[in-house]
């Protein structure tokens, strides 16, 4: 075990070996530092761009030691990263020379069934919380790659499967136990600091630490209607102009995402589109089976050629099917956009771009919105722009670092071409380091104001600064 001086690269300011043992001894949970076996492995966060090395990594076993870890932090003026699933792409969930406080121990849940709601630590993903509740038929909208962190992704926002049917993740948040940059713990919801409660709810990390979730849950599965329809890439116009009508009539209970993805060679496509450019809606039908197959069937029979993958499967199978799609340790690289509608020349430019695409990793992802999303009052949250038909993201995944600036640049001018087809705005959740004009286009400028005014009450020093940073 490292024992000595431990410095932060925001702070010159050194860390006696007595006090950082004492820190130590008053954890319940784990403290990693650079000598010591299994640090390397922790470090690790899902972007392989993303390669720091804090101090300290912090594996809190509970409430005590965030708050441990946050008065000490303060103290030694260590600046402070957190960690849920890590699965953010801009790699905010670590740092350099810093804290690194990590929830992958704390994953405990509490489910009743009763009142239909769910008591979750900020370390689960989204395969583990839904293995507690689909026990019960219930679920709460979730991610669509299912080893993502529960804590980043309510915060950002929250698309998933069950969004249009039941909203965001934070649509259905509850309460919150918050800890702040005072090092005090706090209950957010609509009746306890609901000002906090409202910006925890799309404001992501800004304003302090949560050590734990109250979600409402909805009846789902434990099966549903899922799976996708695949064709060859140059159907992609014809089909882009078919979704563009089909999704703004869909039912609420619908939710789809088009993919376009290079096949893999998965023994359940044919062989002769393995390893080619393919287009593909995916979605999940939340209701009866017969009524969902009503809906699907003017995408289903679109194209005879096409591969038709839709059928009945469990909730927990449909959240697992686009893991393979995502895979930790290569390195990525997005750009997102909201789109209000898919005109030729938008769907031109897509299909041009991702011709362009050089890795087979690289995807572009089109996820519908609507339905509850938009039916939640503008005001009531911290997130915004929920009155957008599309969300754009423009996925750049490699393998090789020395091609980094190759698979950039393209996802850079992709971006930069689709612009005059955005409605203004950005996911925040999708969004990468871009800059604080970006920042401010996630909520636009007079919410991103009432933003600004929370984090002076609740993180005047900006403490909490690694994440999509609202200044004070």
């Amino acid at each position: 075990m490292q024992s000595g001086i431990v410095s932060s690269k925001d702070t010159s300011e050194k860390i006696p070996e007595g006090e950082l043992n004492e820190f130590r001894i008053g954890l319940r949970g784990q403290l990693l530092q650079s000598n010591d076996a299994g640090y390397e492995e922790a470090r690790k966060v899902w972007n392989g761009m993303i390669d720091k090395r804090p101090a300290m990594i912090v594996r809190c076993a509970g409430v005590s030691d965030v708050l441990t870890c946050v008065r000490f932090a303060k103290k030694h003026g260590l600046v402070v990263a957190v960690r849920g699933g890590g699965h953010n792409v801009a790699g905010n969930a670590t740092c350099d020379g810093g804290m690194l406080i990590d929830f992958s121990k704390m994953k405990s849940v509490r489910v009743d069934p009763r009142n239909r709601t769910a008591q979750a630590e900020p370390g689960l993903t989204w395969s583990e919380l839904d293995r507690e509740t689909q026990q019960f038929g219930l679920a709460v909208t979730g991610g669509l790659v299912s080893n993502t962190g529960i804590a980043g992704f309510t915060l950002g926002g929250g698309v998933g499967w069950l969004a249009r049917k039941y909203g965001l993740t934070l649509d259905n948040l509850i309460s919150a136990d918050v800890v702040t940059a005072e090092g005090k713990l706090l209950k957010a919801s609509a009746t306890e600091n609901p000002d906090l409660f409202w910006g925890i709810r799309g404001g992501g990390g800004n304003f302090g630490i949560i050590t734990s979730f109250e979600y409402e849950l909805h009846p789902v599965g434990p099966t549903v209607l899922g799976g996708m329809v695949i064709l060859p890439i140059s159907k992609g116009k014809e089909l882009l102009r078919f979704y563009g009508d089909f999704a703004r009539t869909a039912p609420d209970e619908l939710t789809t995402v088009v993919a376009m993805i290079t096949a893999p060679p998965a023994p359940f496509l044919p062989r002769e589109i393995q390893n080619t450019k393919v287009i593909a809606v995916a979605g999940c039908y939340i209701g009866p089976f017969d009524q969902g197959q009503k809906v699907i069937e003017p995408l289903t029979s679109f194209d005879p050629s096409g591969i038709n993958l839709f059928q009945q499967l469990p909730y927990r199978v449909l959240q697992s099917l686009l893991d393979a799609s995502a895979p930790p340790g290569i390195q990525n690289y997005w750009k997102s956009e909201y789109i209000e509608e898919l005109s030729d020349e938008a769907i031109e430019t897509i299909l041009e771009f991702f011709s362009k695409a050089k890795s087979p990793l690289s995807a572009v992802h089109l996820h519908q919105m609507g339905g509850a999303i938009s039916r939640v009052p503008e005001e009531s949250t911290a997130y915004s722009h929920r009155d957008a038909s599309f969300i754009l993201n423009i996925i750049a995944s490699w393998i090789d670092p020395r091609e980094n600036a190759e698979h950039i640049n393209w996802s850079r001018e992709f971006f930069g071409r689709m612009e005059r087809y955005s409605r203004g705005g950005v996911y925040v959740n999708f969004l990468g380091e871009e800059g604080q004009h970006r920042v401010r286009a996630a909520y636009g400028d007079a919410k991103y104001n009432l933003l600004v005014d929370l984090k002076r009450k609740y993180d005047p020093t900006n403490f909490f600064r690694l994440n999509q940073n609202i200044a004070p």
